[in-house]
């Protein structure tokens, strides 16, 4: 039943199946994501398929037509229906290929594939020969098509090129994406099944509707493995880009903790004061809930924030004594110095808002800028606190440590005067949660 349906429909069940082959031919070739000798092949296979139906149907077509245009065009058709059932093979063998030199890693063609180049070869001669020796078909004087004594030959030729082809996939199953492996062994199985169904179902073009069919699913999973392949190539990018990220991090976060330790290596008082002052401000940061973005960019920024003492003299920094109006002067101007030096981070502006501003009052009062409230950059108010927190729990050369009772009534005495309440509020809770969460220094400088 579905035997007779499509012998008497076939012509139209091939122009069907022709003008979806073109579809993807044209598809293939404007298609930006394959690799052009890939798109080459799969183009080449779509288009020669096309090329076979359309051959085959006017073959179909002027059967029997005994006008000098019918007796050219099933001569014409049945030549090119033979050469292109020769020619598909050859591009999927091209295509493997490519796939296993380009893709899997070989550093030659497999044998196998090059035999059975050799076979298209030898096929393509036999088909030359046979349209003038009449080994394959003939016609008789009614231009009708008549089987050769030789015509098993030419289904032979094409399915021991798909035996070579089959027997490469099996062997190089590792160099090739698993479920490709699977269609491509069915794919190429069903045109040999089909040819030998062609040889009891005479008069219907079975061989080259599947041929074409078994294309136009090849390039569907040929796509899919390529877009796949294009998938792992784009993690594989991506998490070089992460890694790449993480690396430069570090290297910020080196390259930021020398510096604070170059700037606090001036002051033999205040050796690990930017760190600790970093970890307190991101602490606090953490604690207020802004995101971590943000925590990391208090952490850096109180990692510099004293940066500008390094325009500040040594002798200044390390004065036993009362600082004069001028020594004090200079040293008033460290922010404004910090500021200038962390203005060429331009990917970081956060960097200089904490340099400049930590010594800014909530009241007003602060330097340089006499910025209030609010008008303080956030980050520039977290670190007030913990510098100013890490100043009362260390050594100086005028004191010591200051014990947590005086710290704490510090702390409160300076709430809306010189600390933002909210972040000094956290500080408080920070020294009451755990005697662990914040780690004053222990030791004076002399040991």
């Amino acid at each position: 039943m579905i035997i007779d349906y499509m012998r008497s429909h076939q012509l139209d069940i091939m122009l069907f199946m022709c003008g979806m082959c073109g579809i993807l031919a044209i598809m293939t070739l404007i298609a930006r994501t394959l690799p052009a000798r890939t798109k080459h092949i799969l183009a080449s296979m779509e288009f020669s398929a096309m090329l076979l139906l359309f051959f085959d149907r006017f073959s179909y077509m002027f059967r029997g037509s005994e006008s000098r245009l019918g007796y050219y065009m099933v001569r014409i058709g049945n030549g090119m229906v033979y050469f292109m059932l020769l020619l598909i093979p050859f591009l999927v063998t091209r295509y493997l290929i490519d796939m296993l030199v380009n893709e899997g890693g070989l550093r030659k063609p497999p044998i196998y594939l090059t035999l059975s180049e050799l076979l298209f070869a030898v096929g393509a001669l036999l088909v030359a020969v046979s349209q003038f020796t009449g080994m394959y078909y003939t016609f008789d004087e009614h231009n009708v098509y008549q089987r050769g004594h030789w015509h098993v030959i030419c289904y032979v030729i094409p399915f021991l090129i798909v035996l070579l082809q089959e027997w490469t996939i099996i062997k190089y199953r590792k160099r090739i994406n698993r479920r490709l492996v699977t269609s491509m062994i069915v794919c190429l199985a069903l045109p040999t099944v089909s040819s030998i169904l062609q040889i009891f179902f005479y008069g219907l073009s079975l061989t080259n509707m599947t041929t074409a069919l078994v294309v136009c699913v090849f390039y569907s999973y040929a796509l899919n493995f390529l877009s796949e392949a294009a998938e792992r190539a784009r993690a594989h990018e991506l998490e070089y880009y992460k890694e790449a990220q993480k690396k430069e991090a570090a290297l910020f976060e080196q390259t930021t903790e020398a510096l604070a330790n170059a700037i606090d290596a001036k002051d033999r008082y205040t050796r690990g004061h930017s760190a600790r002052v970093a970890r307190y401000s991101k602490q606090i940061a953490k604690e207020a809930g802004l995101p971590e973005e943000l925590c990391e960019h208090a952490y850096f920024a109180a990692l510099l924030h004293d940066v500008g003492k390094i325009g500040v003299s040594t002798h200044i920094i390390n004065k036993a004594g009362s600082l004069t109006e001028d020594e004090f002067a200079q040293v008033r101007d460290h922010p404004l110095l910090g500021a200038r030096i962390l203005s060429s981070i331009r990917q970081a502006p956060f960097l200089g808002d904490g340099a400049r501003y930590h010594h800014e009052r909530y009241d007003g009062l602060g330097y340089p800028d006499g910025l209030s409230g609010r008008d303080i950059p956030e980050i520039a108010r977290i670190i007030a606190v913990a510098d100013a927190y890490d100043a009362m729990t260390s050594y100086r050369s005028y004191r010591d440590p200051l014990e947590k009772e005086a710290v704490i009534e510090e702390i409160k005495k300076g709430m809306g005067t010189q600390f933002d309440p909210e972040f000094a509020e956290i500080m408080l809770r920070l020294m009451d949660k755990d005697p662990n969460t914040l780690q004053t220094p222990e030791s004076s400088p002399d040991g």
